[in-house]
């Protein structure tokens, strides 16, 4: 199969795993086309892979706005049967107002690029990462150029605005749509029609193959040192993390916390750490590599990430696949992986539990905390291998490519 990928912005440091996930699928025979609506930000991509894909991916605003507009004019009046159909599903819903419909002019011109370019690589199906700006402009270009679309949907932002996103529109058009928890295809069945439901299938995101090798990960350190491996943004819920930092330095302990990470809230939480004075407690790193990350948990007894909102982060299996147990919100599809076996699960929001379980991963022995780590290795091995999901996910493009399950 000739497979085409759509993501608002690819590559980027948080969305290695769609990196993963493509590569998988290749492995498994099939031929991908890397698509972008944006052009990568290539200060924040540390990783040598996610720059090798740079080169890879088609930016569809590369030509410039006027351009697009011209060819999108050009198109209609070439195939205006489907410039028509494409109109109706762009604008469906849209608020007559001059910033959305502004938006959604850029989405048609946008698919109907697409389109062409898929028409030109001869491509079977278009996959789409995220419900939202993605997903709309995948759907626009299945009827620009009579393709069918899937996309992947992760939460939470799909979740928080099903409505305005028209979600139950994009799964009904979809030829199948993928959730990455047993938590996420709930949702997606919330929002959708019943009649939709055996659309939605659930394929889970996979680990970076160096997590998973067969070396043996490194002992659990006696240092008194834990990590939080994040975007700086508000739904990860650092400043709640800076509060049970405190609260513990306030007792009195000896310990490092290492923020590793970047984002639009980093000057604020400097602020926060600093009004604190917590700056020889809390270290933040900025953006690393994957094998930076693999070094940073490495050093550290358990990884920390008390978000508010979430689909199922990626880092929880990364730090489980290096046997480091973790310490993590009840939410989403997080208690699908983590229980007592392996970490700490917290109602979101407390930092009294926060400051609990951070207490305990400090004071556990090294072979308490090792014993919790091989739980959570196990798990992800079963359940978040990039090679078996990528596989499972190729299955489901070629049996659905003629509308059969």
């Amino acid at each position: 199969m000739r497979i085409a990928y759509l993501v608002n912005r690819y590559p980027a440091t948080s969305h290695s795993f769609i990196r993963r996930e493509i590569e998988a699928v290749e492995a498994a025979g099939a031929e991908v086309f890397r698509f972008s609506v944006r052009p990568a930000d290539l200060a924040a991509l540390p990783d040598p892979r996610d720059q090798a894909e740079v080169p890879r991916t088609e930016t569809l605003l590369a030509p410039g706005g006027l351009r697009l507009l011209l060819r999108l004019a050009g198109r209609f009046l070439r195939y205006p049967g489907r410039g028509v159909r494409a109109a109706r599903t762009a604008f469906a819903r849209v608020e007559w107002k001059v910033a959305p419909i502004v938006r959604r002019v850029a989405y048609l011109a946008e698919a109907a690029e697409l389109a062409a370019r898929m028409r030109a690589l001869k491509v079977d199906h278009l996959h789409a990462h995220f419900g939202t700006n993605p997903a709309m402009v995948a759907r626009i270009a299945s009827k620009w150029g009579r393709i069918p679309y899937s996309f992947t949907v992760h939460g939470p932002d799909e979740f928080d605005l099903a409505g305005p996103l028209d979600l139950a529109g994009k799964v009904a058009d979809a030829r199948f749509c993928v959730a990455i928890s047993s938590f996420g295809r709930s949702q997606l069945m919330r929002w959708s029609a019943f009649d939709d439901w055996s659309k939605i299938e659930v394929v889970r995101c996979g680990v970076d193959e160096m997590f998973l090798n067969d070396d043996a990960p490194s002992p659990v350190p006696a240092t008194p040192r834990l990590c939080a491996v994040a975007r700086l943004s508000a739904q990860k819920g650092i400043p709640l993390l800076i509060e049970a930092a405190k609260r513990l330095r306030d007792e009195g302990r000896h310990f490092e916390l290492v923020l590793i990470g970047d984002g639009e809230m980093r000057d604020e939480i400097e602020r926060i750490v600093g009004r604190s004075d917590l700056e020889a407690i809390v270290r933040i790193t900025g953006w690393a590599s994957a094998n930076e990350v693999v070094a940073h948990l490495s050093k550290a007894r358990a990884m920390v990430l008390p978000s508010f909102a979430e689909g199922l982060p990626v880092v929880i299996m990364e730090a489980l696949a290096l046997e480091r147990p973790v310490v993590v919100t009840a939410i989403a599809g997080t208690p699908e992986l983590v229980d007592h076996g392996c970490g700490w699960l917290i109602p979101a929001g407390s930092v009294d539990a926060l400051v609990d379980a951070m207490r305990a991963a400090l004071d556990a022995s090294p072979a308490d905390l090792a014993a919790m780590g091989k739980v959570g290795r196990e798990r992800v091995l079963a359940l978040h291998d990039a090679s078996l999901n990528g596989r499972a996910l190729l299955r489901l493009f070629q049996s659905r490519r003629d509308g059969d399950r």
